[in-house]
């Protein structure tokens, strides 16, 4: 089955319509595009398939597993494109939707697909056209923005060049979207605060900056709600996640099973993207850190 996504719907320049079964994977795989599961110790998710010699980056699930989102690199110097990975009659499928249009993120209903300051409801089998966040999110320069089960947005804004980006969230009270708030200073601390990632069930918030008692470059950091219903310290998610390389844009499986990050493996040569992979961990990582 051949998926089948049209340029008015993404509102944006259909570059592929679909490829056959994707690379090396055999028909019946199991979930997590028919990978082997990942131990303690992080590795590049889905190796010639998703992770190349080239850029890939901000790779999602959709909530019933059968959609993989990321963002690519092109063959033409730093142009990207918007990919999905979908299983389709027991085979996983890769699409080009269009140009990069934002970093996805799919809410945990499976209704909306985010894209920063803008986003797509499902319709049918497939997504309505690109539409923009309220203009009060609009001030704001979104590159990353999840949602809880419970409707409510954390997001960053690309800052200015000191490196003062900030963290913000934003409930729902019944049908009203509150103002968004700035996240405490434990979490807004340091310098470069981006991509936030907020649990399902809010129970953590997981974010990528730079702070002087870090691995080196940015970071992944976890805040686990107390039960005061308050924030908790912000935790370095230590050696077995950061490394003196840039760590950002972590997020968790659906299933809770899996930590999925971003990863620089080589810097990029004049007018070209880095190497940058998208890397998997258990997360049980993640958990151990969470206080008694």
């Amino acid at each position: 089955m051949i998926i089948h996504i049209s340029a008015q719907v993404l509102g944006l320049v259909l570059i592929v319509a679909s490829t056959a079964s994707a690379q090396g994977e055999p028909c019946g795989a199991s979930p997590y595009l028919g990978q082997a599961a990942p131990g303690q110790t992080p590795v590049a998710f889905a190796p010639g398939l998703v992770s190349t010699p080239g850029y890939e980056y901000s790779g999602v699930f959709s909530p019933d597993m059968s959609e993989f989102y990321f963002i690519r690199g092109t063959d033409t110097g730093s142009g990207q494109e918007f990919v999905v990975v979908s299983q389709e009659q027991g085979c996983w499928q890769e699409t080009v939707l269009s140009e990069r249009v934002g970093q996805p993120f799919v809410s945990p209903d499976g209704e909306t697909l985010h894209l920063g300051a803008r986003y797509m409801n499902r319709a049918g089998s497939g997504w309505s056209q690109i539409a923009s966040l309220p203009p009060e999110f609009q001030a704001y320069d979104i590159m990353r923005l999840t949602s809880s089960n419970h409707g409510t947005y954390v997001f960053d804004e690309i800052g200015m060049p000191g490196g003062d980006g900030v963290l913000r969230s934003s409930r729902l009270h019944g049908d009203v979207r509150l103002p968004a708030q700035a996240l405490p200073p434990q979490i807004n601390a340091g310098l470069f605060n981006a991509h936030p990632f907020i649990a399902p069930d809010e129970s953590f918030i997981l974010w990528d900056g730079r702070r002087e008692e870090g691995q080196g470059s940015s970071d992944i950091y976890v805040s686990f709600r107390r039960a005061d219903g308050e924030w908790g310290e912000a935790l370095n998610l230590g050696g077995r996640v950061n490394t003196e390389a840039w760590e950002a844009s972590a997020t968790v499986s659906p299933d809770g099973r899996y930590l999925f990050f971003n990863r620089m493996i080589s810097e990029s040569e004049e007018g070209a993207l880095p190497d940058v992979d998208i890397m998997w961990v258990d997360a049980q990582v993640l958990y151990d850190l969470r206080p008694e």
